[in-house]
């Protein structure tokens, strides 16, 4: 989410980045993962490929600093690309019976109920709130969570370690996700009744 204004403009129109490459290498990262994990459950493999996804999901933002080569594009694929993965992995292990389907529930059921909240600050000419540090904590606890709660899968003294770790991450990353998630919608329901709409959106 964009928590400045006037950041649109300032970012690049380049295409081919370094930032832009690796995301493009996660989005391709999706169907392998999908394919290692459901069809011949070669989890050691699906963890391998999750892990390093996530590594460059880190990587991409820093280089974008380091090189400057933030862009437009980049501020559209990232975020979309890092919602694909959670969705889809989470989907994957509702499948494979790694997780109960009502945790995916409740993680994808916030974020769709939060891209409607979105409309509300378009109609009204205004940027996506500024994003709550207690929200990337929480989208962080998910993100450790689940390559956890894979390395958890068969059976093995590390499976056995891993196994209480792993789903006590997930339960607090999903606490966490759900209250920051009310937390964004309540925002907008103020936004809604304090703010008008812009008048280009009313003619519309």
């Amino acid at each position: 989410m964009v928590s400045d204004p006037g950041s649109d403009a300032d970012l690049s129109s380049r295409v081919l980045t370094v930032p832009n490459v690796l995301s493009t290498l996660r989005l391709l990262a999706i169907p392998l993962f999908l394919y290692l994990l459901l069809v011949p459950e070669a989890d050691g493999w699906a963890l391998t490929v999750l892990l390093l996804s996530g590594a460059t999901d880190w990587l991409d933002g820093k280089l974008a600093r380091a090189l400057d080569q933030s862009s437009q594009l980049g501020a559209l694929l990232d975020p979309l690309v890092d919602r694909l993965s959670v969705v889809s992995a989470l989907a994957a292990f509702v499948a494979r019976g790694i997780i109960p389907w009502w945790v995916a529930a409740i993680l994808i059921g916030r974020d769709v109920v939060l891209a409607g909240t979105l409309l509300i600050y378009r109609r009204r000419g205004l940027p996506p709130p500024e994003v709550i540090y207690l929200g990337k904590a929480a989208t962080f606890v998910i993100m450790v969570a689940l390559p956890v709660l894979l390395g958890a899968t068969g059976e093995s003294v590390v499976a056995d370690v891993l196994t209480p770790i792993g789903y006590s991450l997930i339960i607090w990353g999903t606490a966490l996700y759900t209250w920051t998630g009310v937390l964004y919608t309540y925002k907008a329901s103020i936004v809604a009744k304090t703010i008008p709409r812009s008048q280009n959106q009313r003619v519309s």
